[in-house]
């Protein structure tokens, strides 16, 4: 088998795919089917907080793949309930529904949301330029990027936009109407723009006082990325409802849908549904996730990684024109350039580092937080030399 020929002929092209092709990660490397090895500074799209197949996550996979892998949700599952009490402690009193992807969960957190709201006469969502929340058409609508958007209009009805971090294009925004606010802690695909406090603290009040839902996209934020459970817990707020993917299953499909109880309660029996979301096979590999993140400390080592991380971008930035500025959370980074940052990837692949750029000027890093200094050197060093290019 020709694996290239048989993308060509079998597979969409909805992804811009590059070479190598992948056989096998461990911790914060991947291997091709050459042996080439490679360190990933962007481990299964913002999943690795762990790296790839962790021992505890291999291990839990393997021990319910043989006991049973596939469960209805009509019925109780120990593994599911586990989990449910699990997040719960970790972020605010609230009830889950269990799906399979970021995109499911902030589709499915509209639904709560609108069922909340349609008594009030509440049914508009507001949402923040550069912001990006999946590619359903519910979750396509609420990314405020033309770019993604224009392919696939019209798009869903009740959406508005306001600038990210700016509280006054906020209230004027919110009507009677308004059903929610939908907002990621920290915009990751956006460019890795981190709003402030008062902000975020403003934001929550606001909500409140207007009668509207505050709902957290912690798709790419939550589980441990930004240093803290949640992303949100950082400004010392909490939201209504919160989406909740990626790291949460350690490269298993696990979405869910976090909601305070008053809310969550108002969803009846058919209101909605997923056939894999939440079956004894990802739990189990969630749970991992979440123990494991408890037993090493992995919080701390993610605010860790974010001092390291300025260290060297503090240094690039002194050294080199063509770097604007730095900025990040715990194990989420952004490092802006004045001119697009492709070539810097390019070379990066070409010398044994994986690394992403988003808005087509910031690298855009979210590694696994027990990446070792000697990690993080090798593949910082690799990035200097494709910005000294520049």
């Amino acid at each position: 088998m020709n694996v290239y020929e048989n993308y060509d002929n079998y597979v969409m092209k909805t992804y811009g795919r590059v070479k190598p092709a992948f056989v096998e990660g461990k911790g914060s490397w991947v291997f091709d089917a050459e042996g080439g090895k490679y360190l990933d500074f962007f481990p299964g799209w913002g999943t690795g907080l762990l790296g790839h197949c962790h021992p505890a996550v291999v291990e839990a996979i393997q021990k319910q793949a043989a006991k049973l892998i596939h469960l209805p949700n009509n019925y109780y599952n120990y593994l599911q309930a586990e989990l449910a009490e699990l997040v719960i402690k970790n972020s605010f009193p609230g009830k889950i529904f269990f799906c399979n992807s970021g995109a499911e969960a902030i589709e499915g957190s509209m639904k709560v949301a609108r069922n909340w709201g349609k008594e009030k006469g509440r049914y508009k969502f507001i949402t923040t330029f550069n912001s990006f929340h999946g590619r359903t058409f519910g979750a396509l609508t609420a990314t405020a990027q033309e770019k993604y958007q224009s392919p696939f209009k019209p798009l869903v009805p009740g959406f508005s936009y306001v600038p990210y971090n700016d509280i006054a294009a906020m209230e004027d925004a919110i009507d009677e109407e308004t059903c929610a606010v939908i907002l990621e802690p920290v915009q990751g695909e956006g460019g890795v723009n981190i709003p402030s406090r008062e902000y975020m603290q403003q934001l929550r009040e606001l909500c409140t006082n207007k009668g509207c839902l505050l709902i957290c996209d912690e798709v790419q934020t939550g589980v441990g990325r930004c240093g803290y459970w949640f992303g949100h817990q950082h400004f010392g707020i909490t939201p209504d409802i919160m989406a909740v993917a990626k790291i949460a299953g350690g490269g298993a499909p696990v979405g869910m849908i976090v909601s305070k109880p008053e809310i969550a309660d108002l969803m009846q029996p058919g209101y909605h549904g997923s056939t894999y979301g939440g079956n004894p096979l990802v739990c189990a590999a969630s749970i991992a996730v979440f123990k494991t993140i408890e037993k090493d400390n992995v919080l701390e080592k993610a605010r860790a990684l974010k001092e390291k991380f300025d260290v060297y971008a503090k240094a690039l930035k002194e050294k080199y024109p063509v770097v604007k500025e730095y900025r990040g959370m715990g194990a989420i980074y952004g490092i802006e350039l004045n001119v697009p940052g492709a070539p810097v990837t390019a070379y990066a692949l070409e010398n044994g580092v994986l690394a992403n750029c988003t808005h087509n000027v910031v690298l855009r890093f979210l590694p696994s937080a027990l990446m070792t200094d000697e990690e993080l050197e090798f593949g910082m060093s690799v990035l200097e030399k494709g910005i000294a290019k520049l």
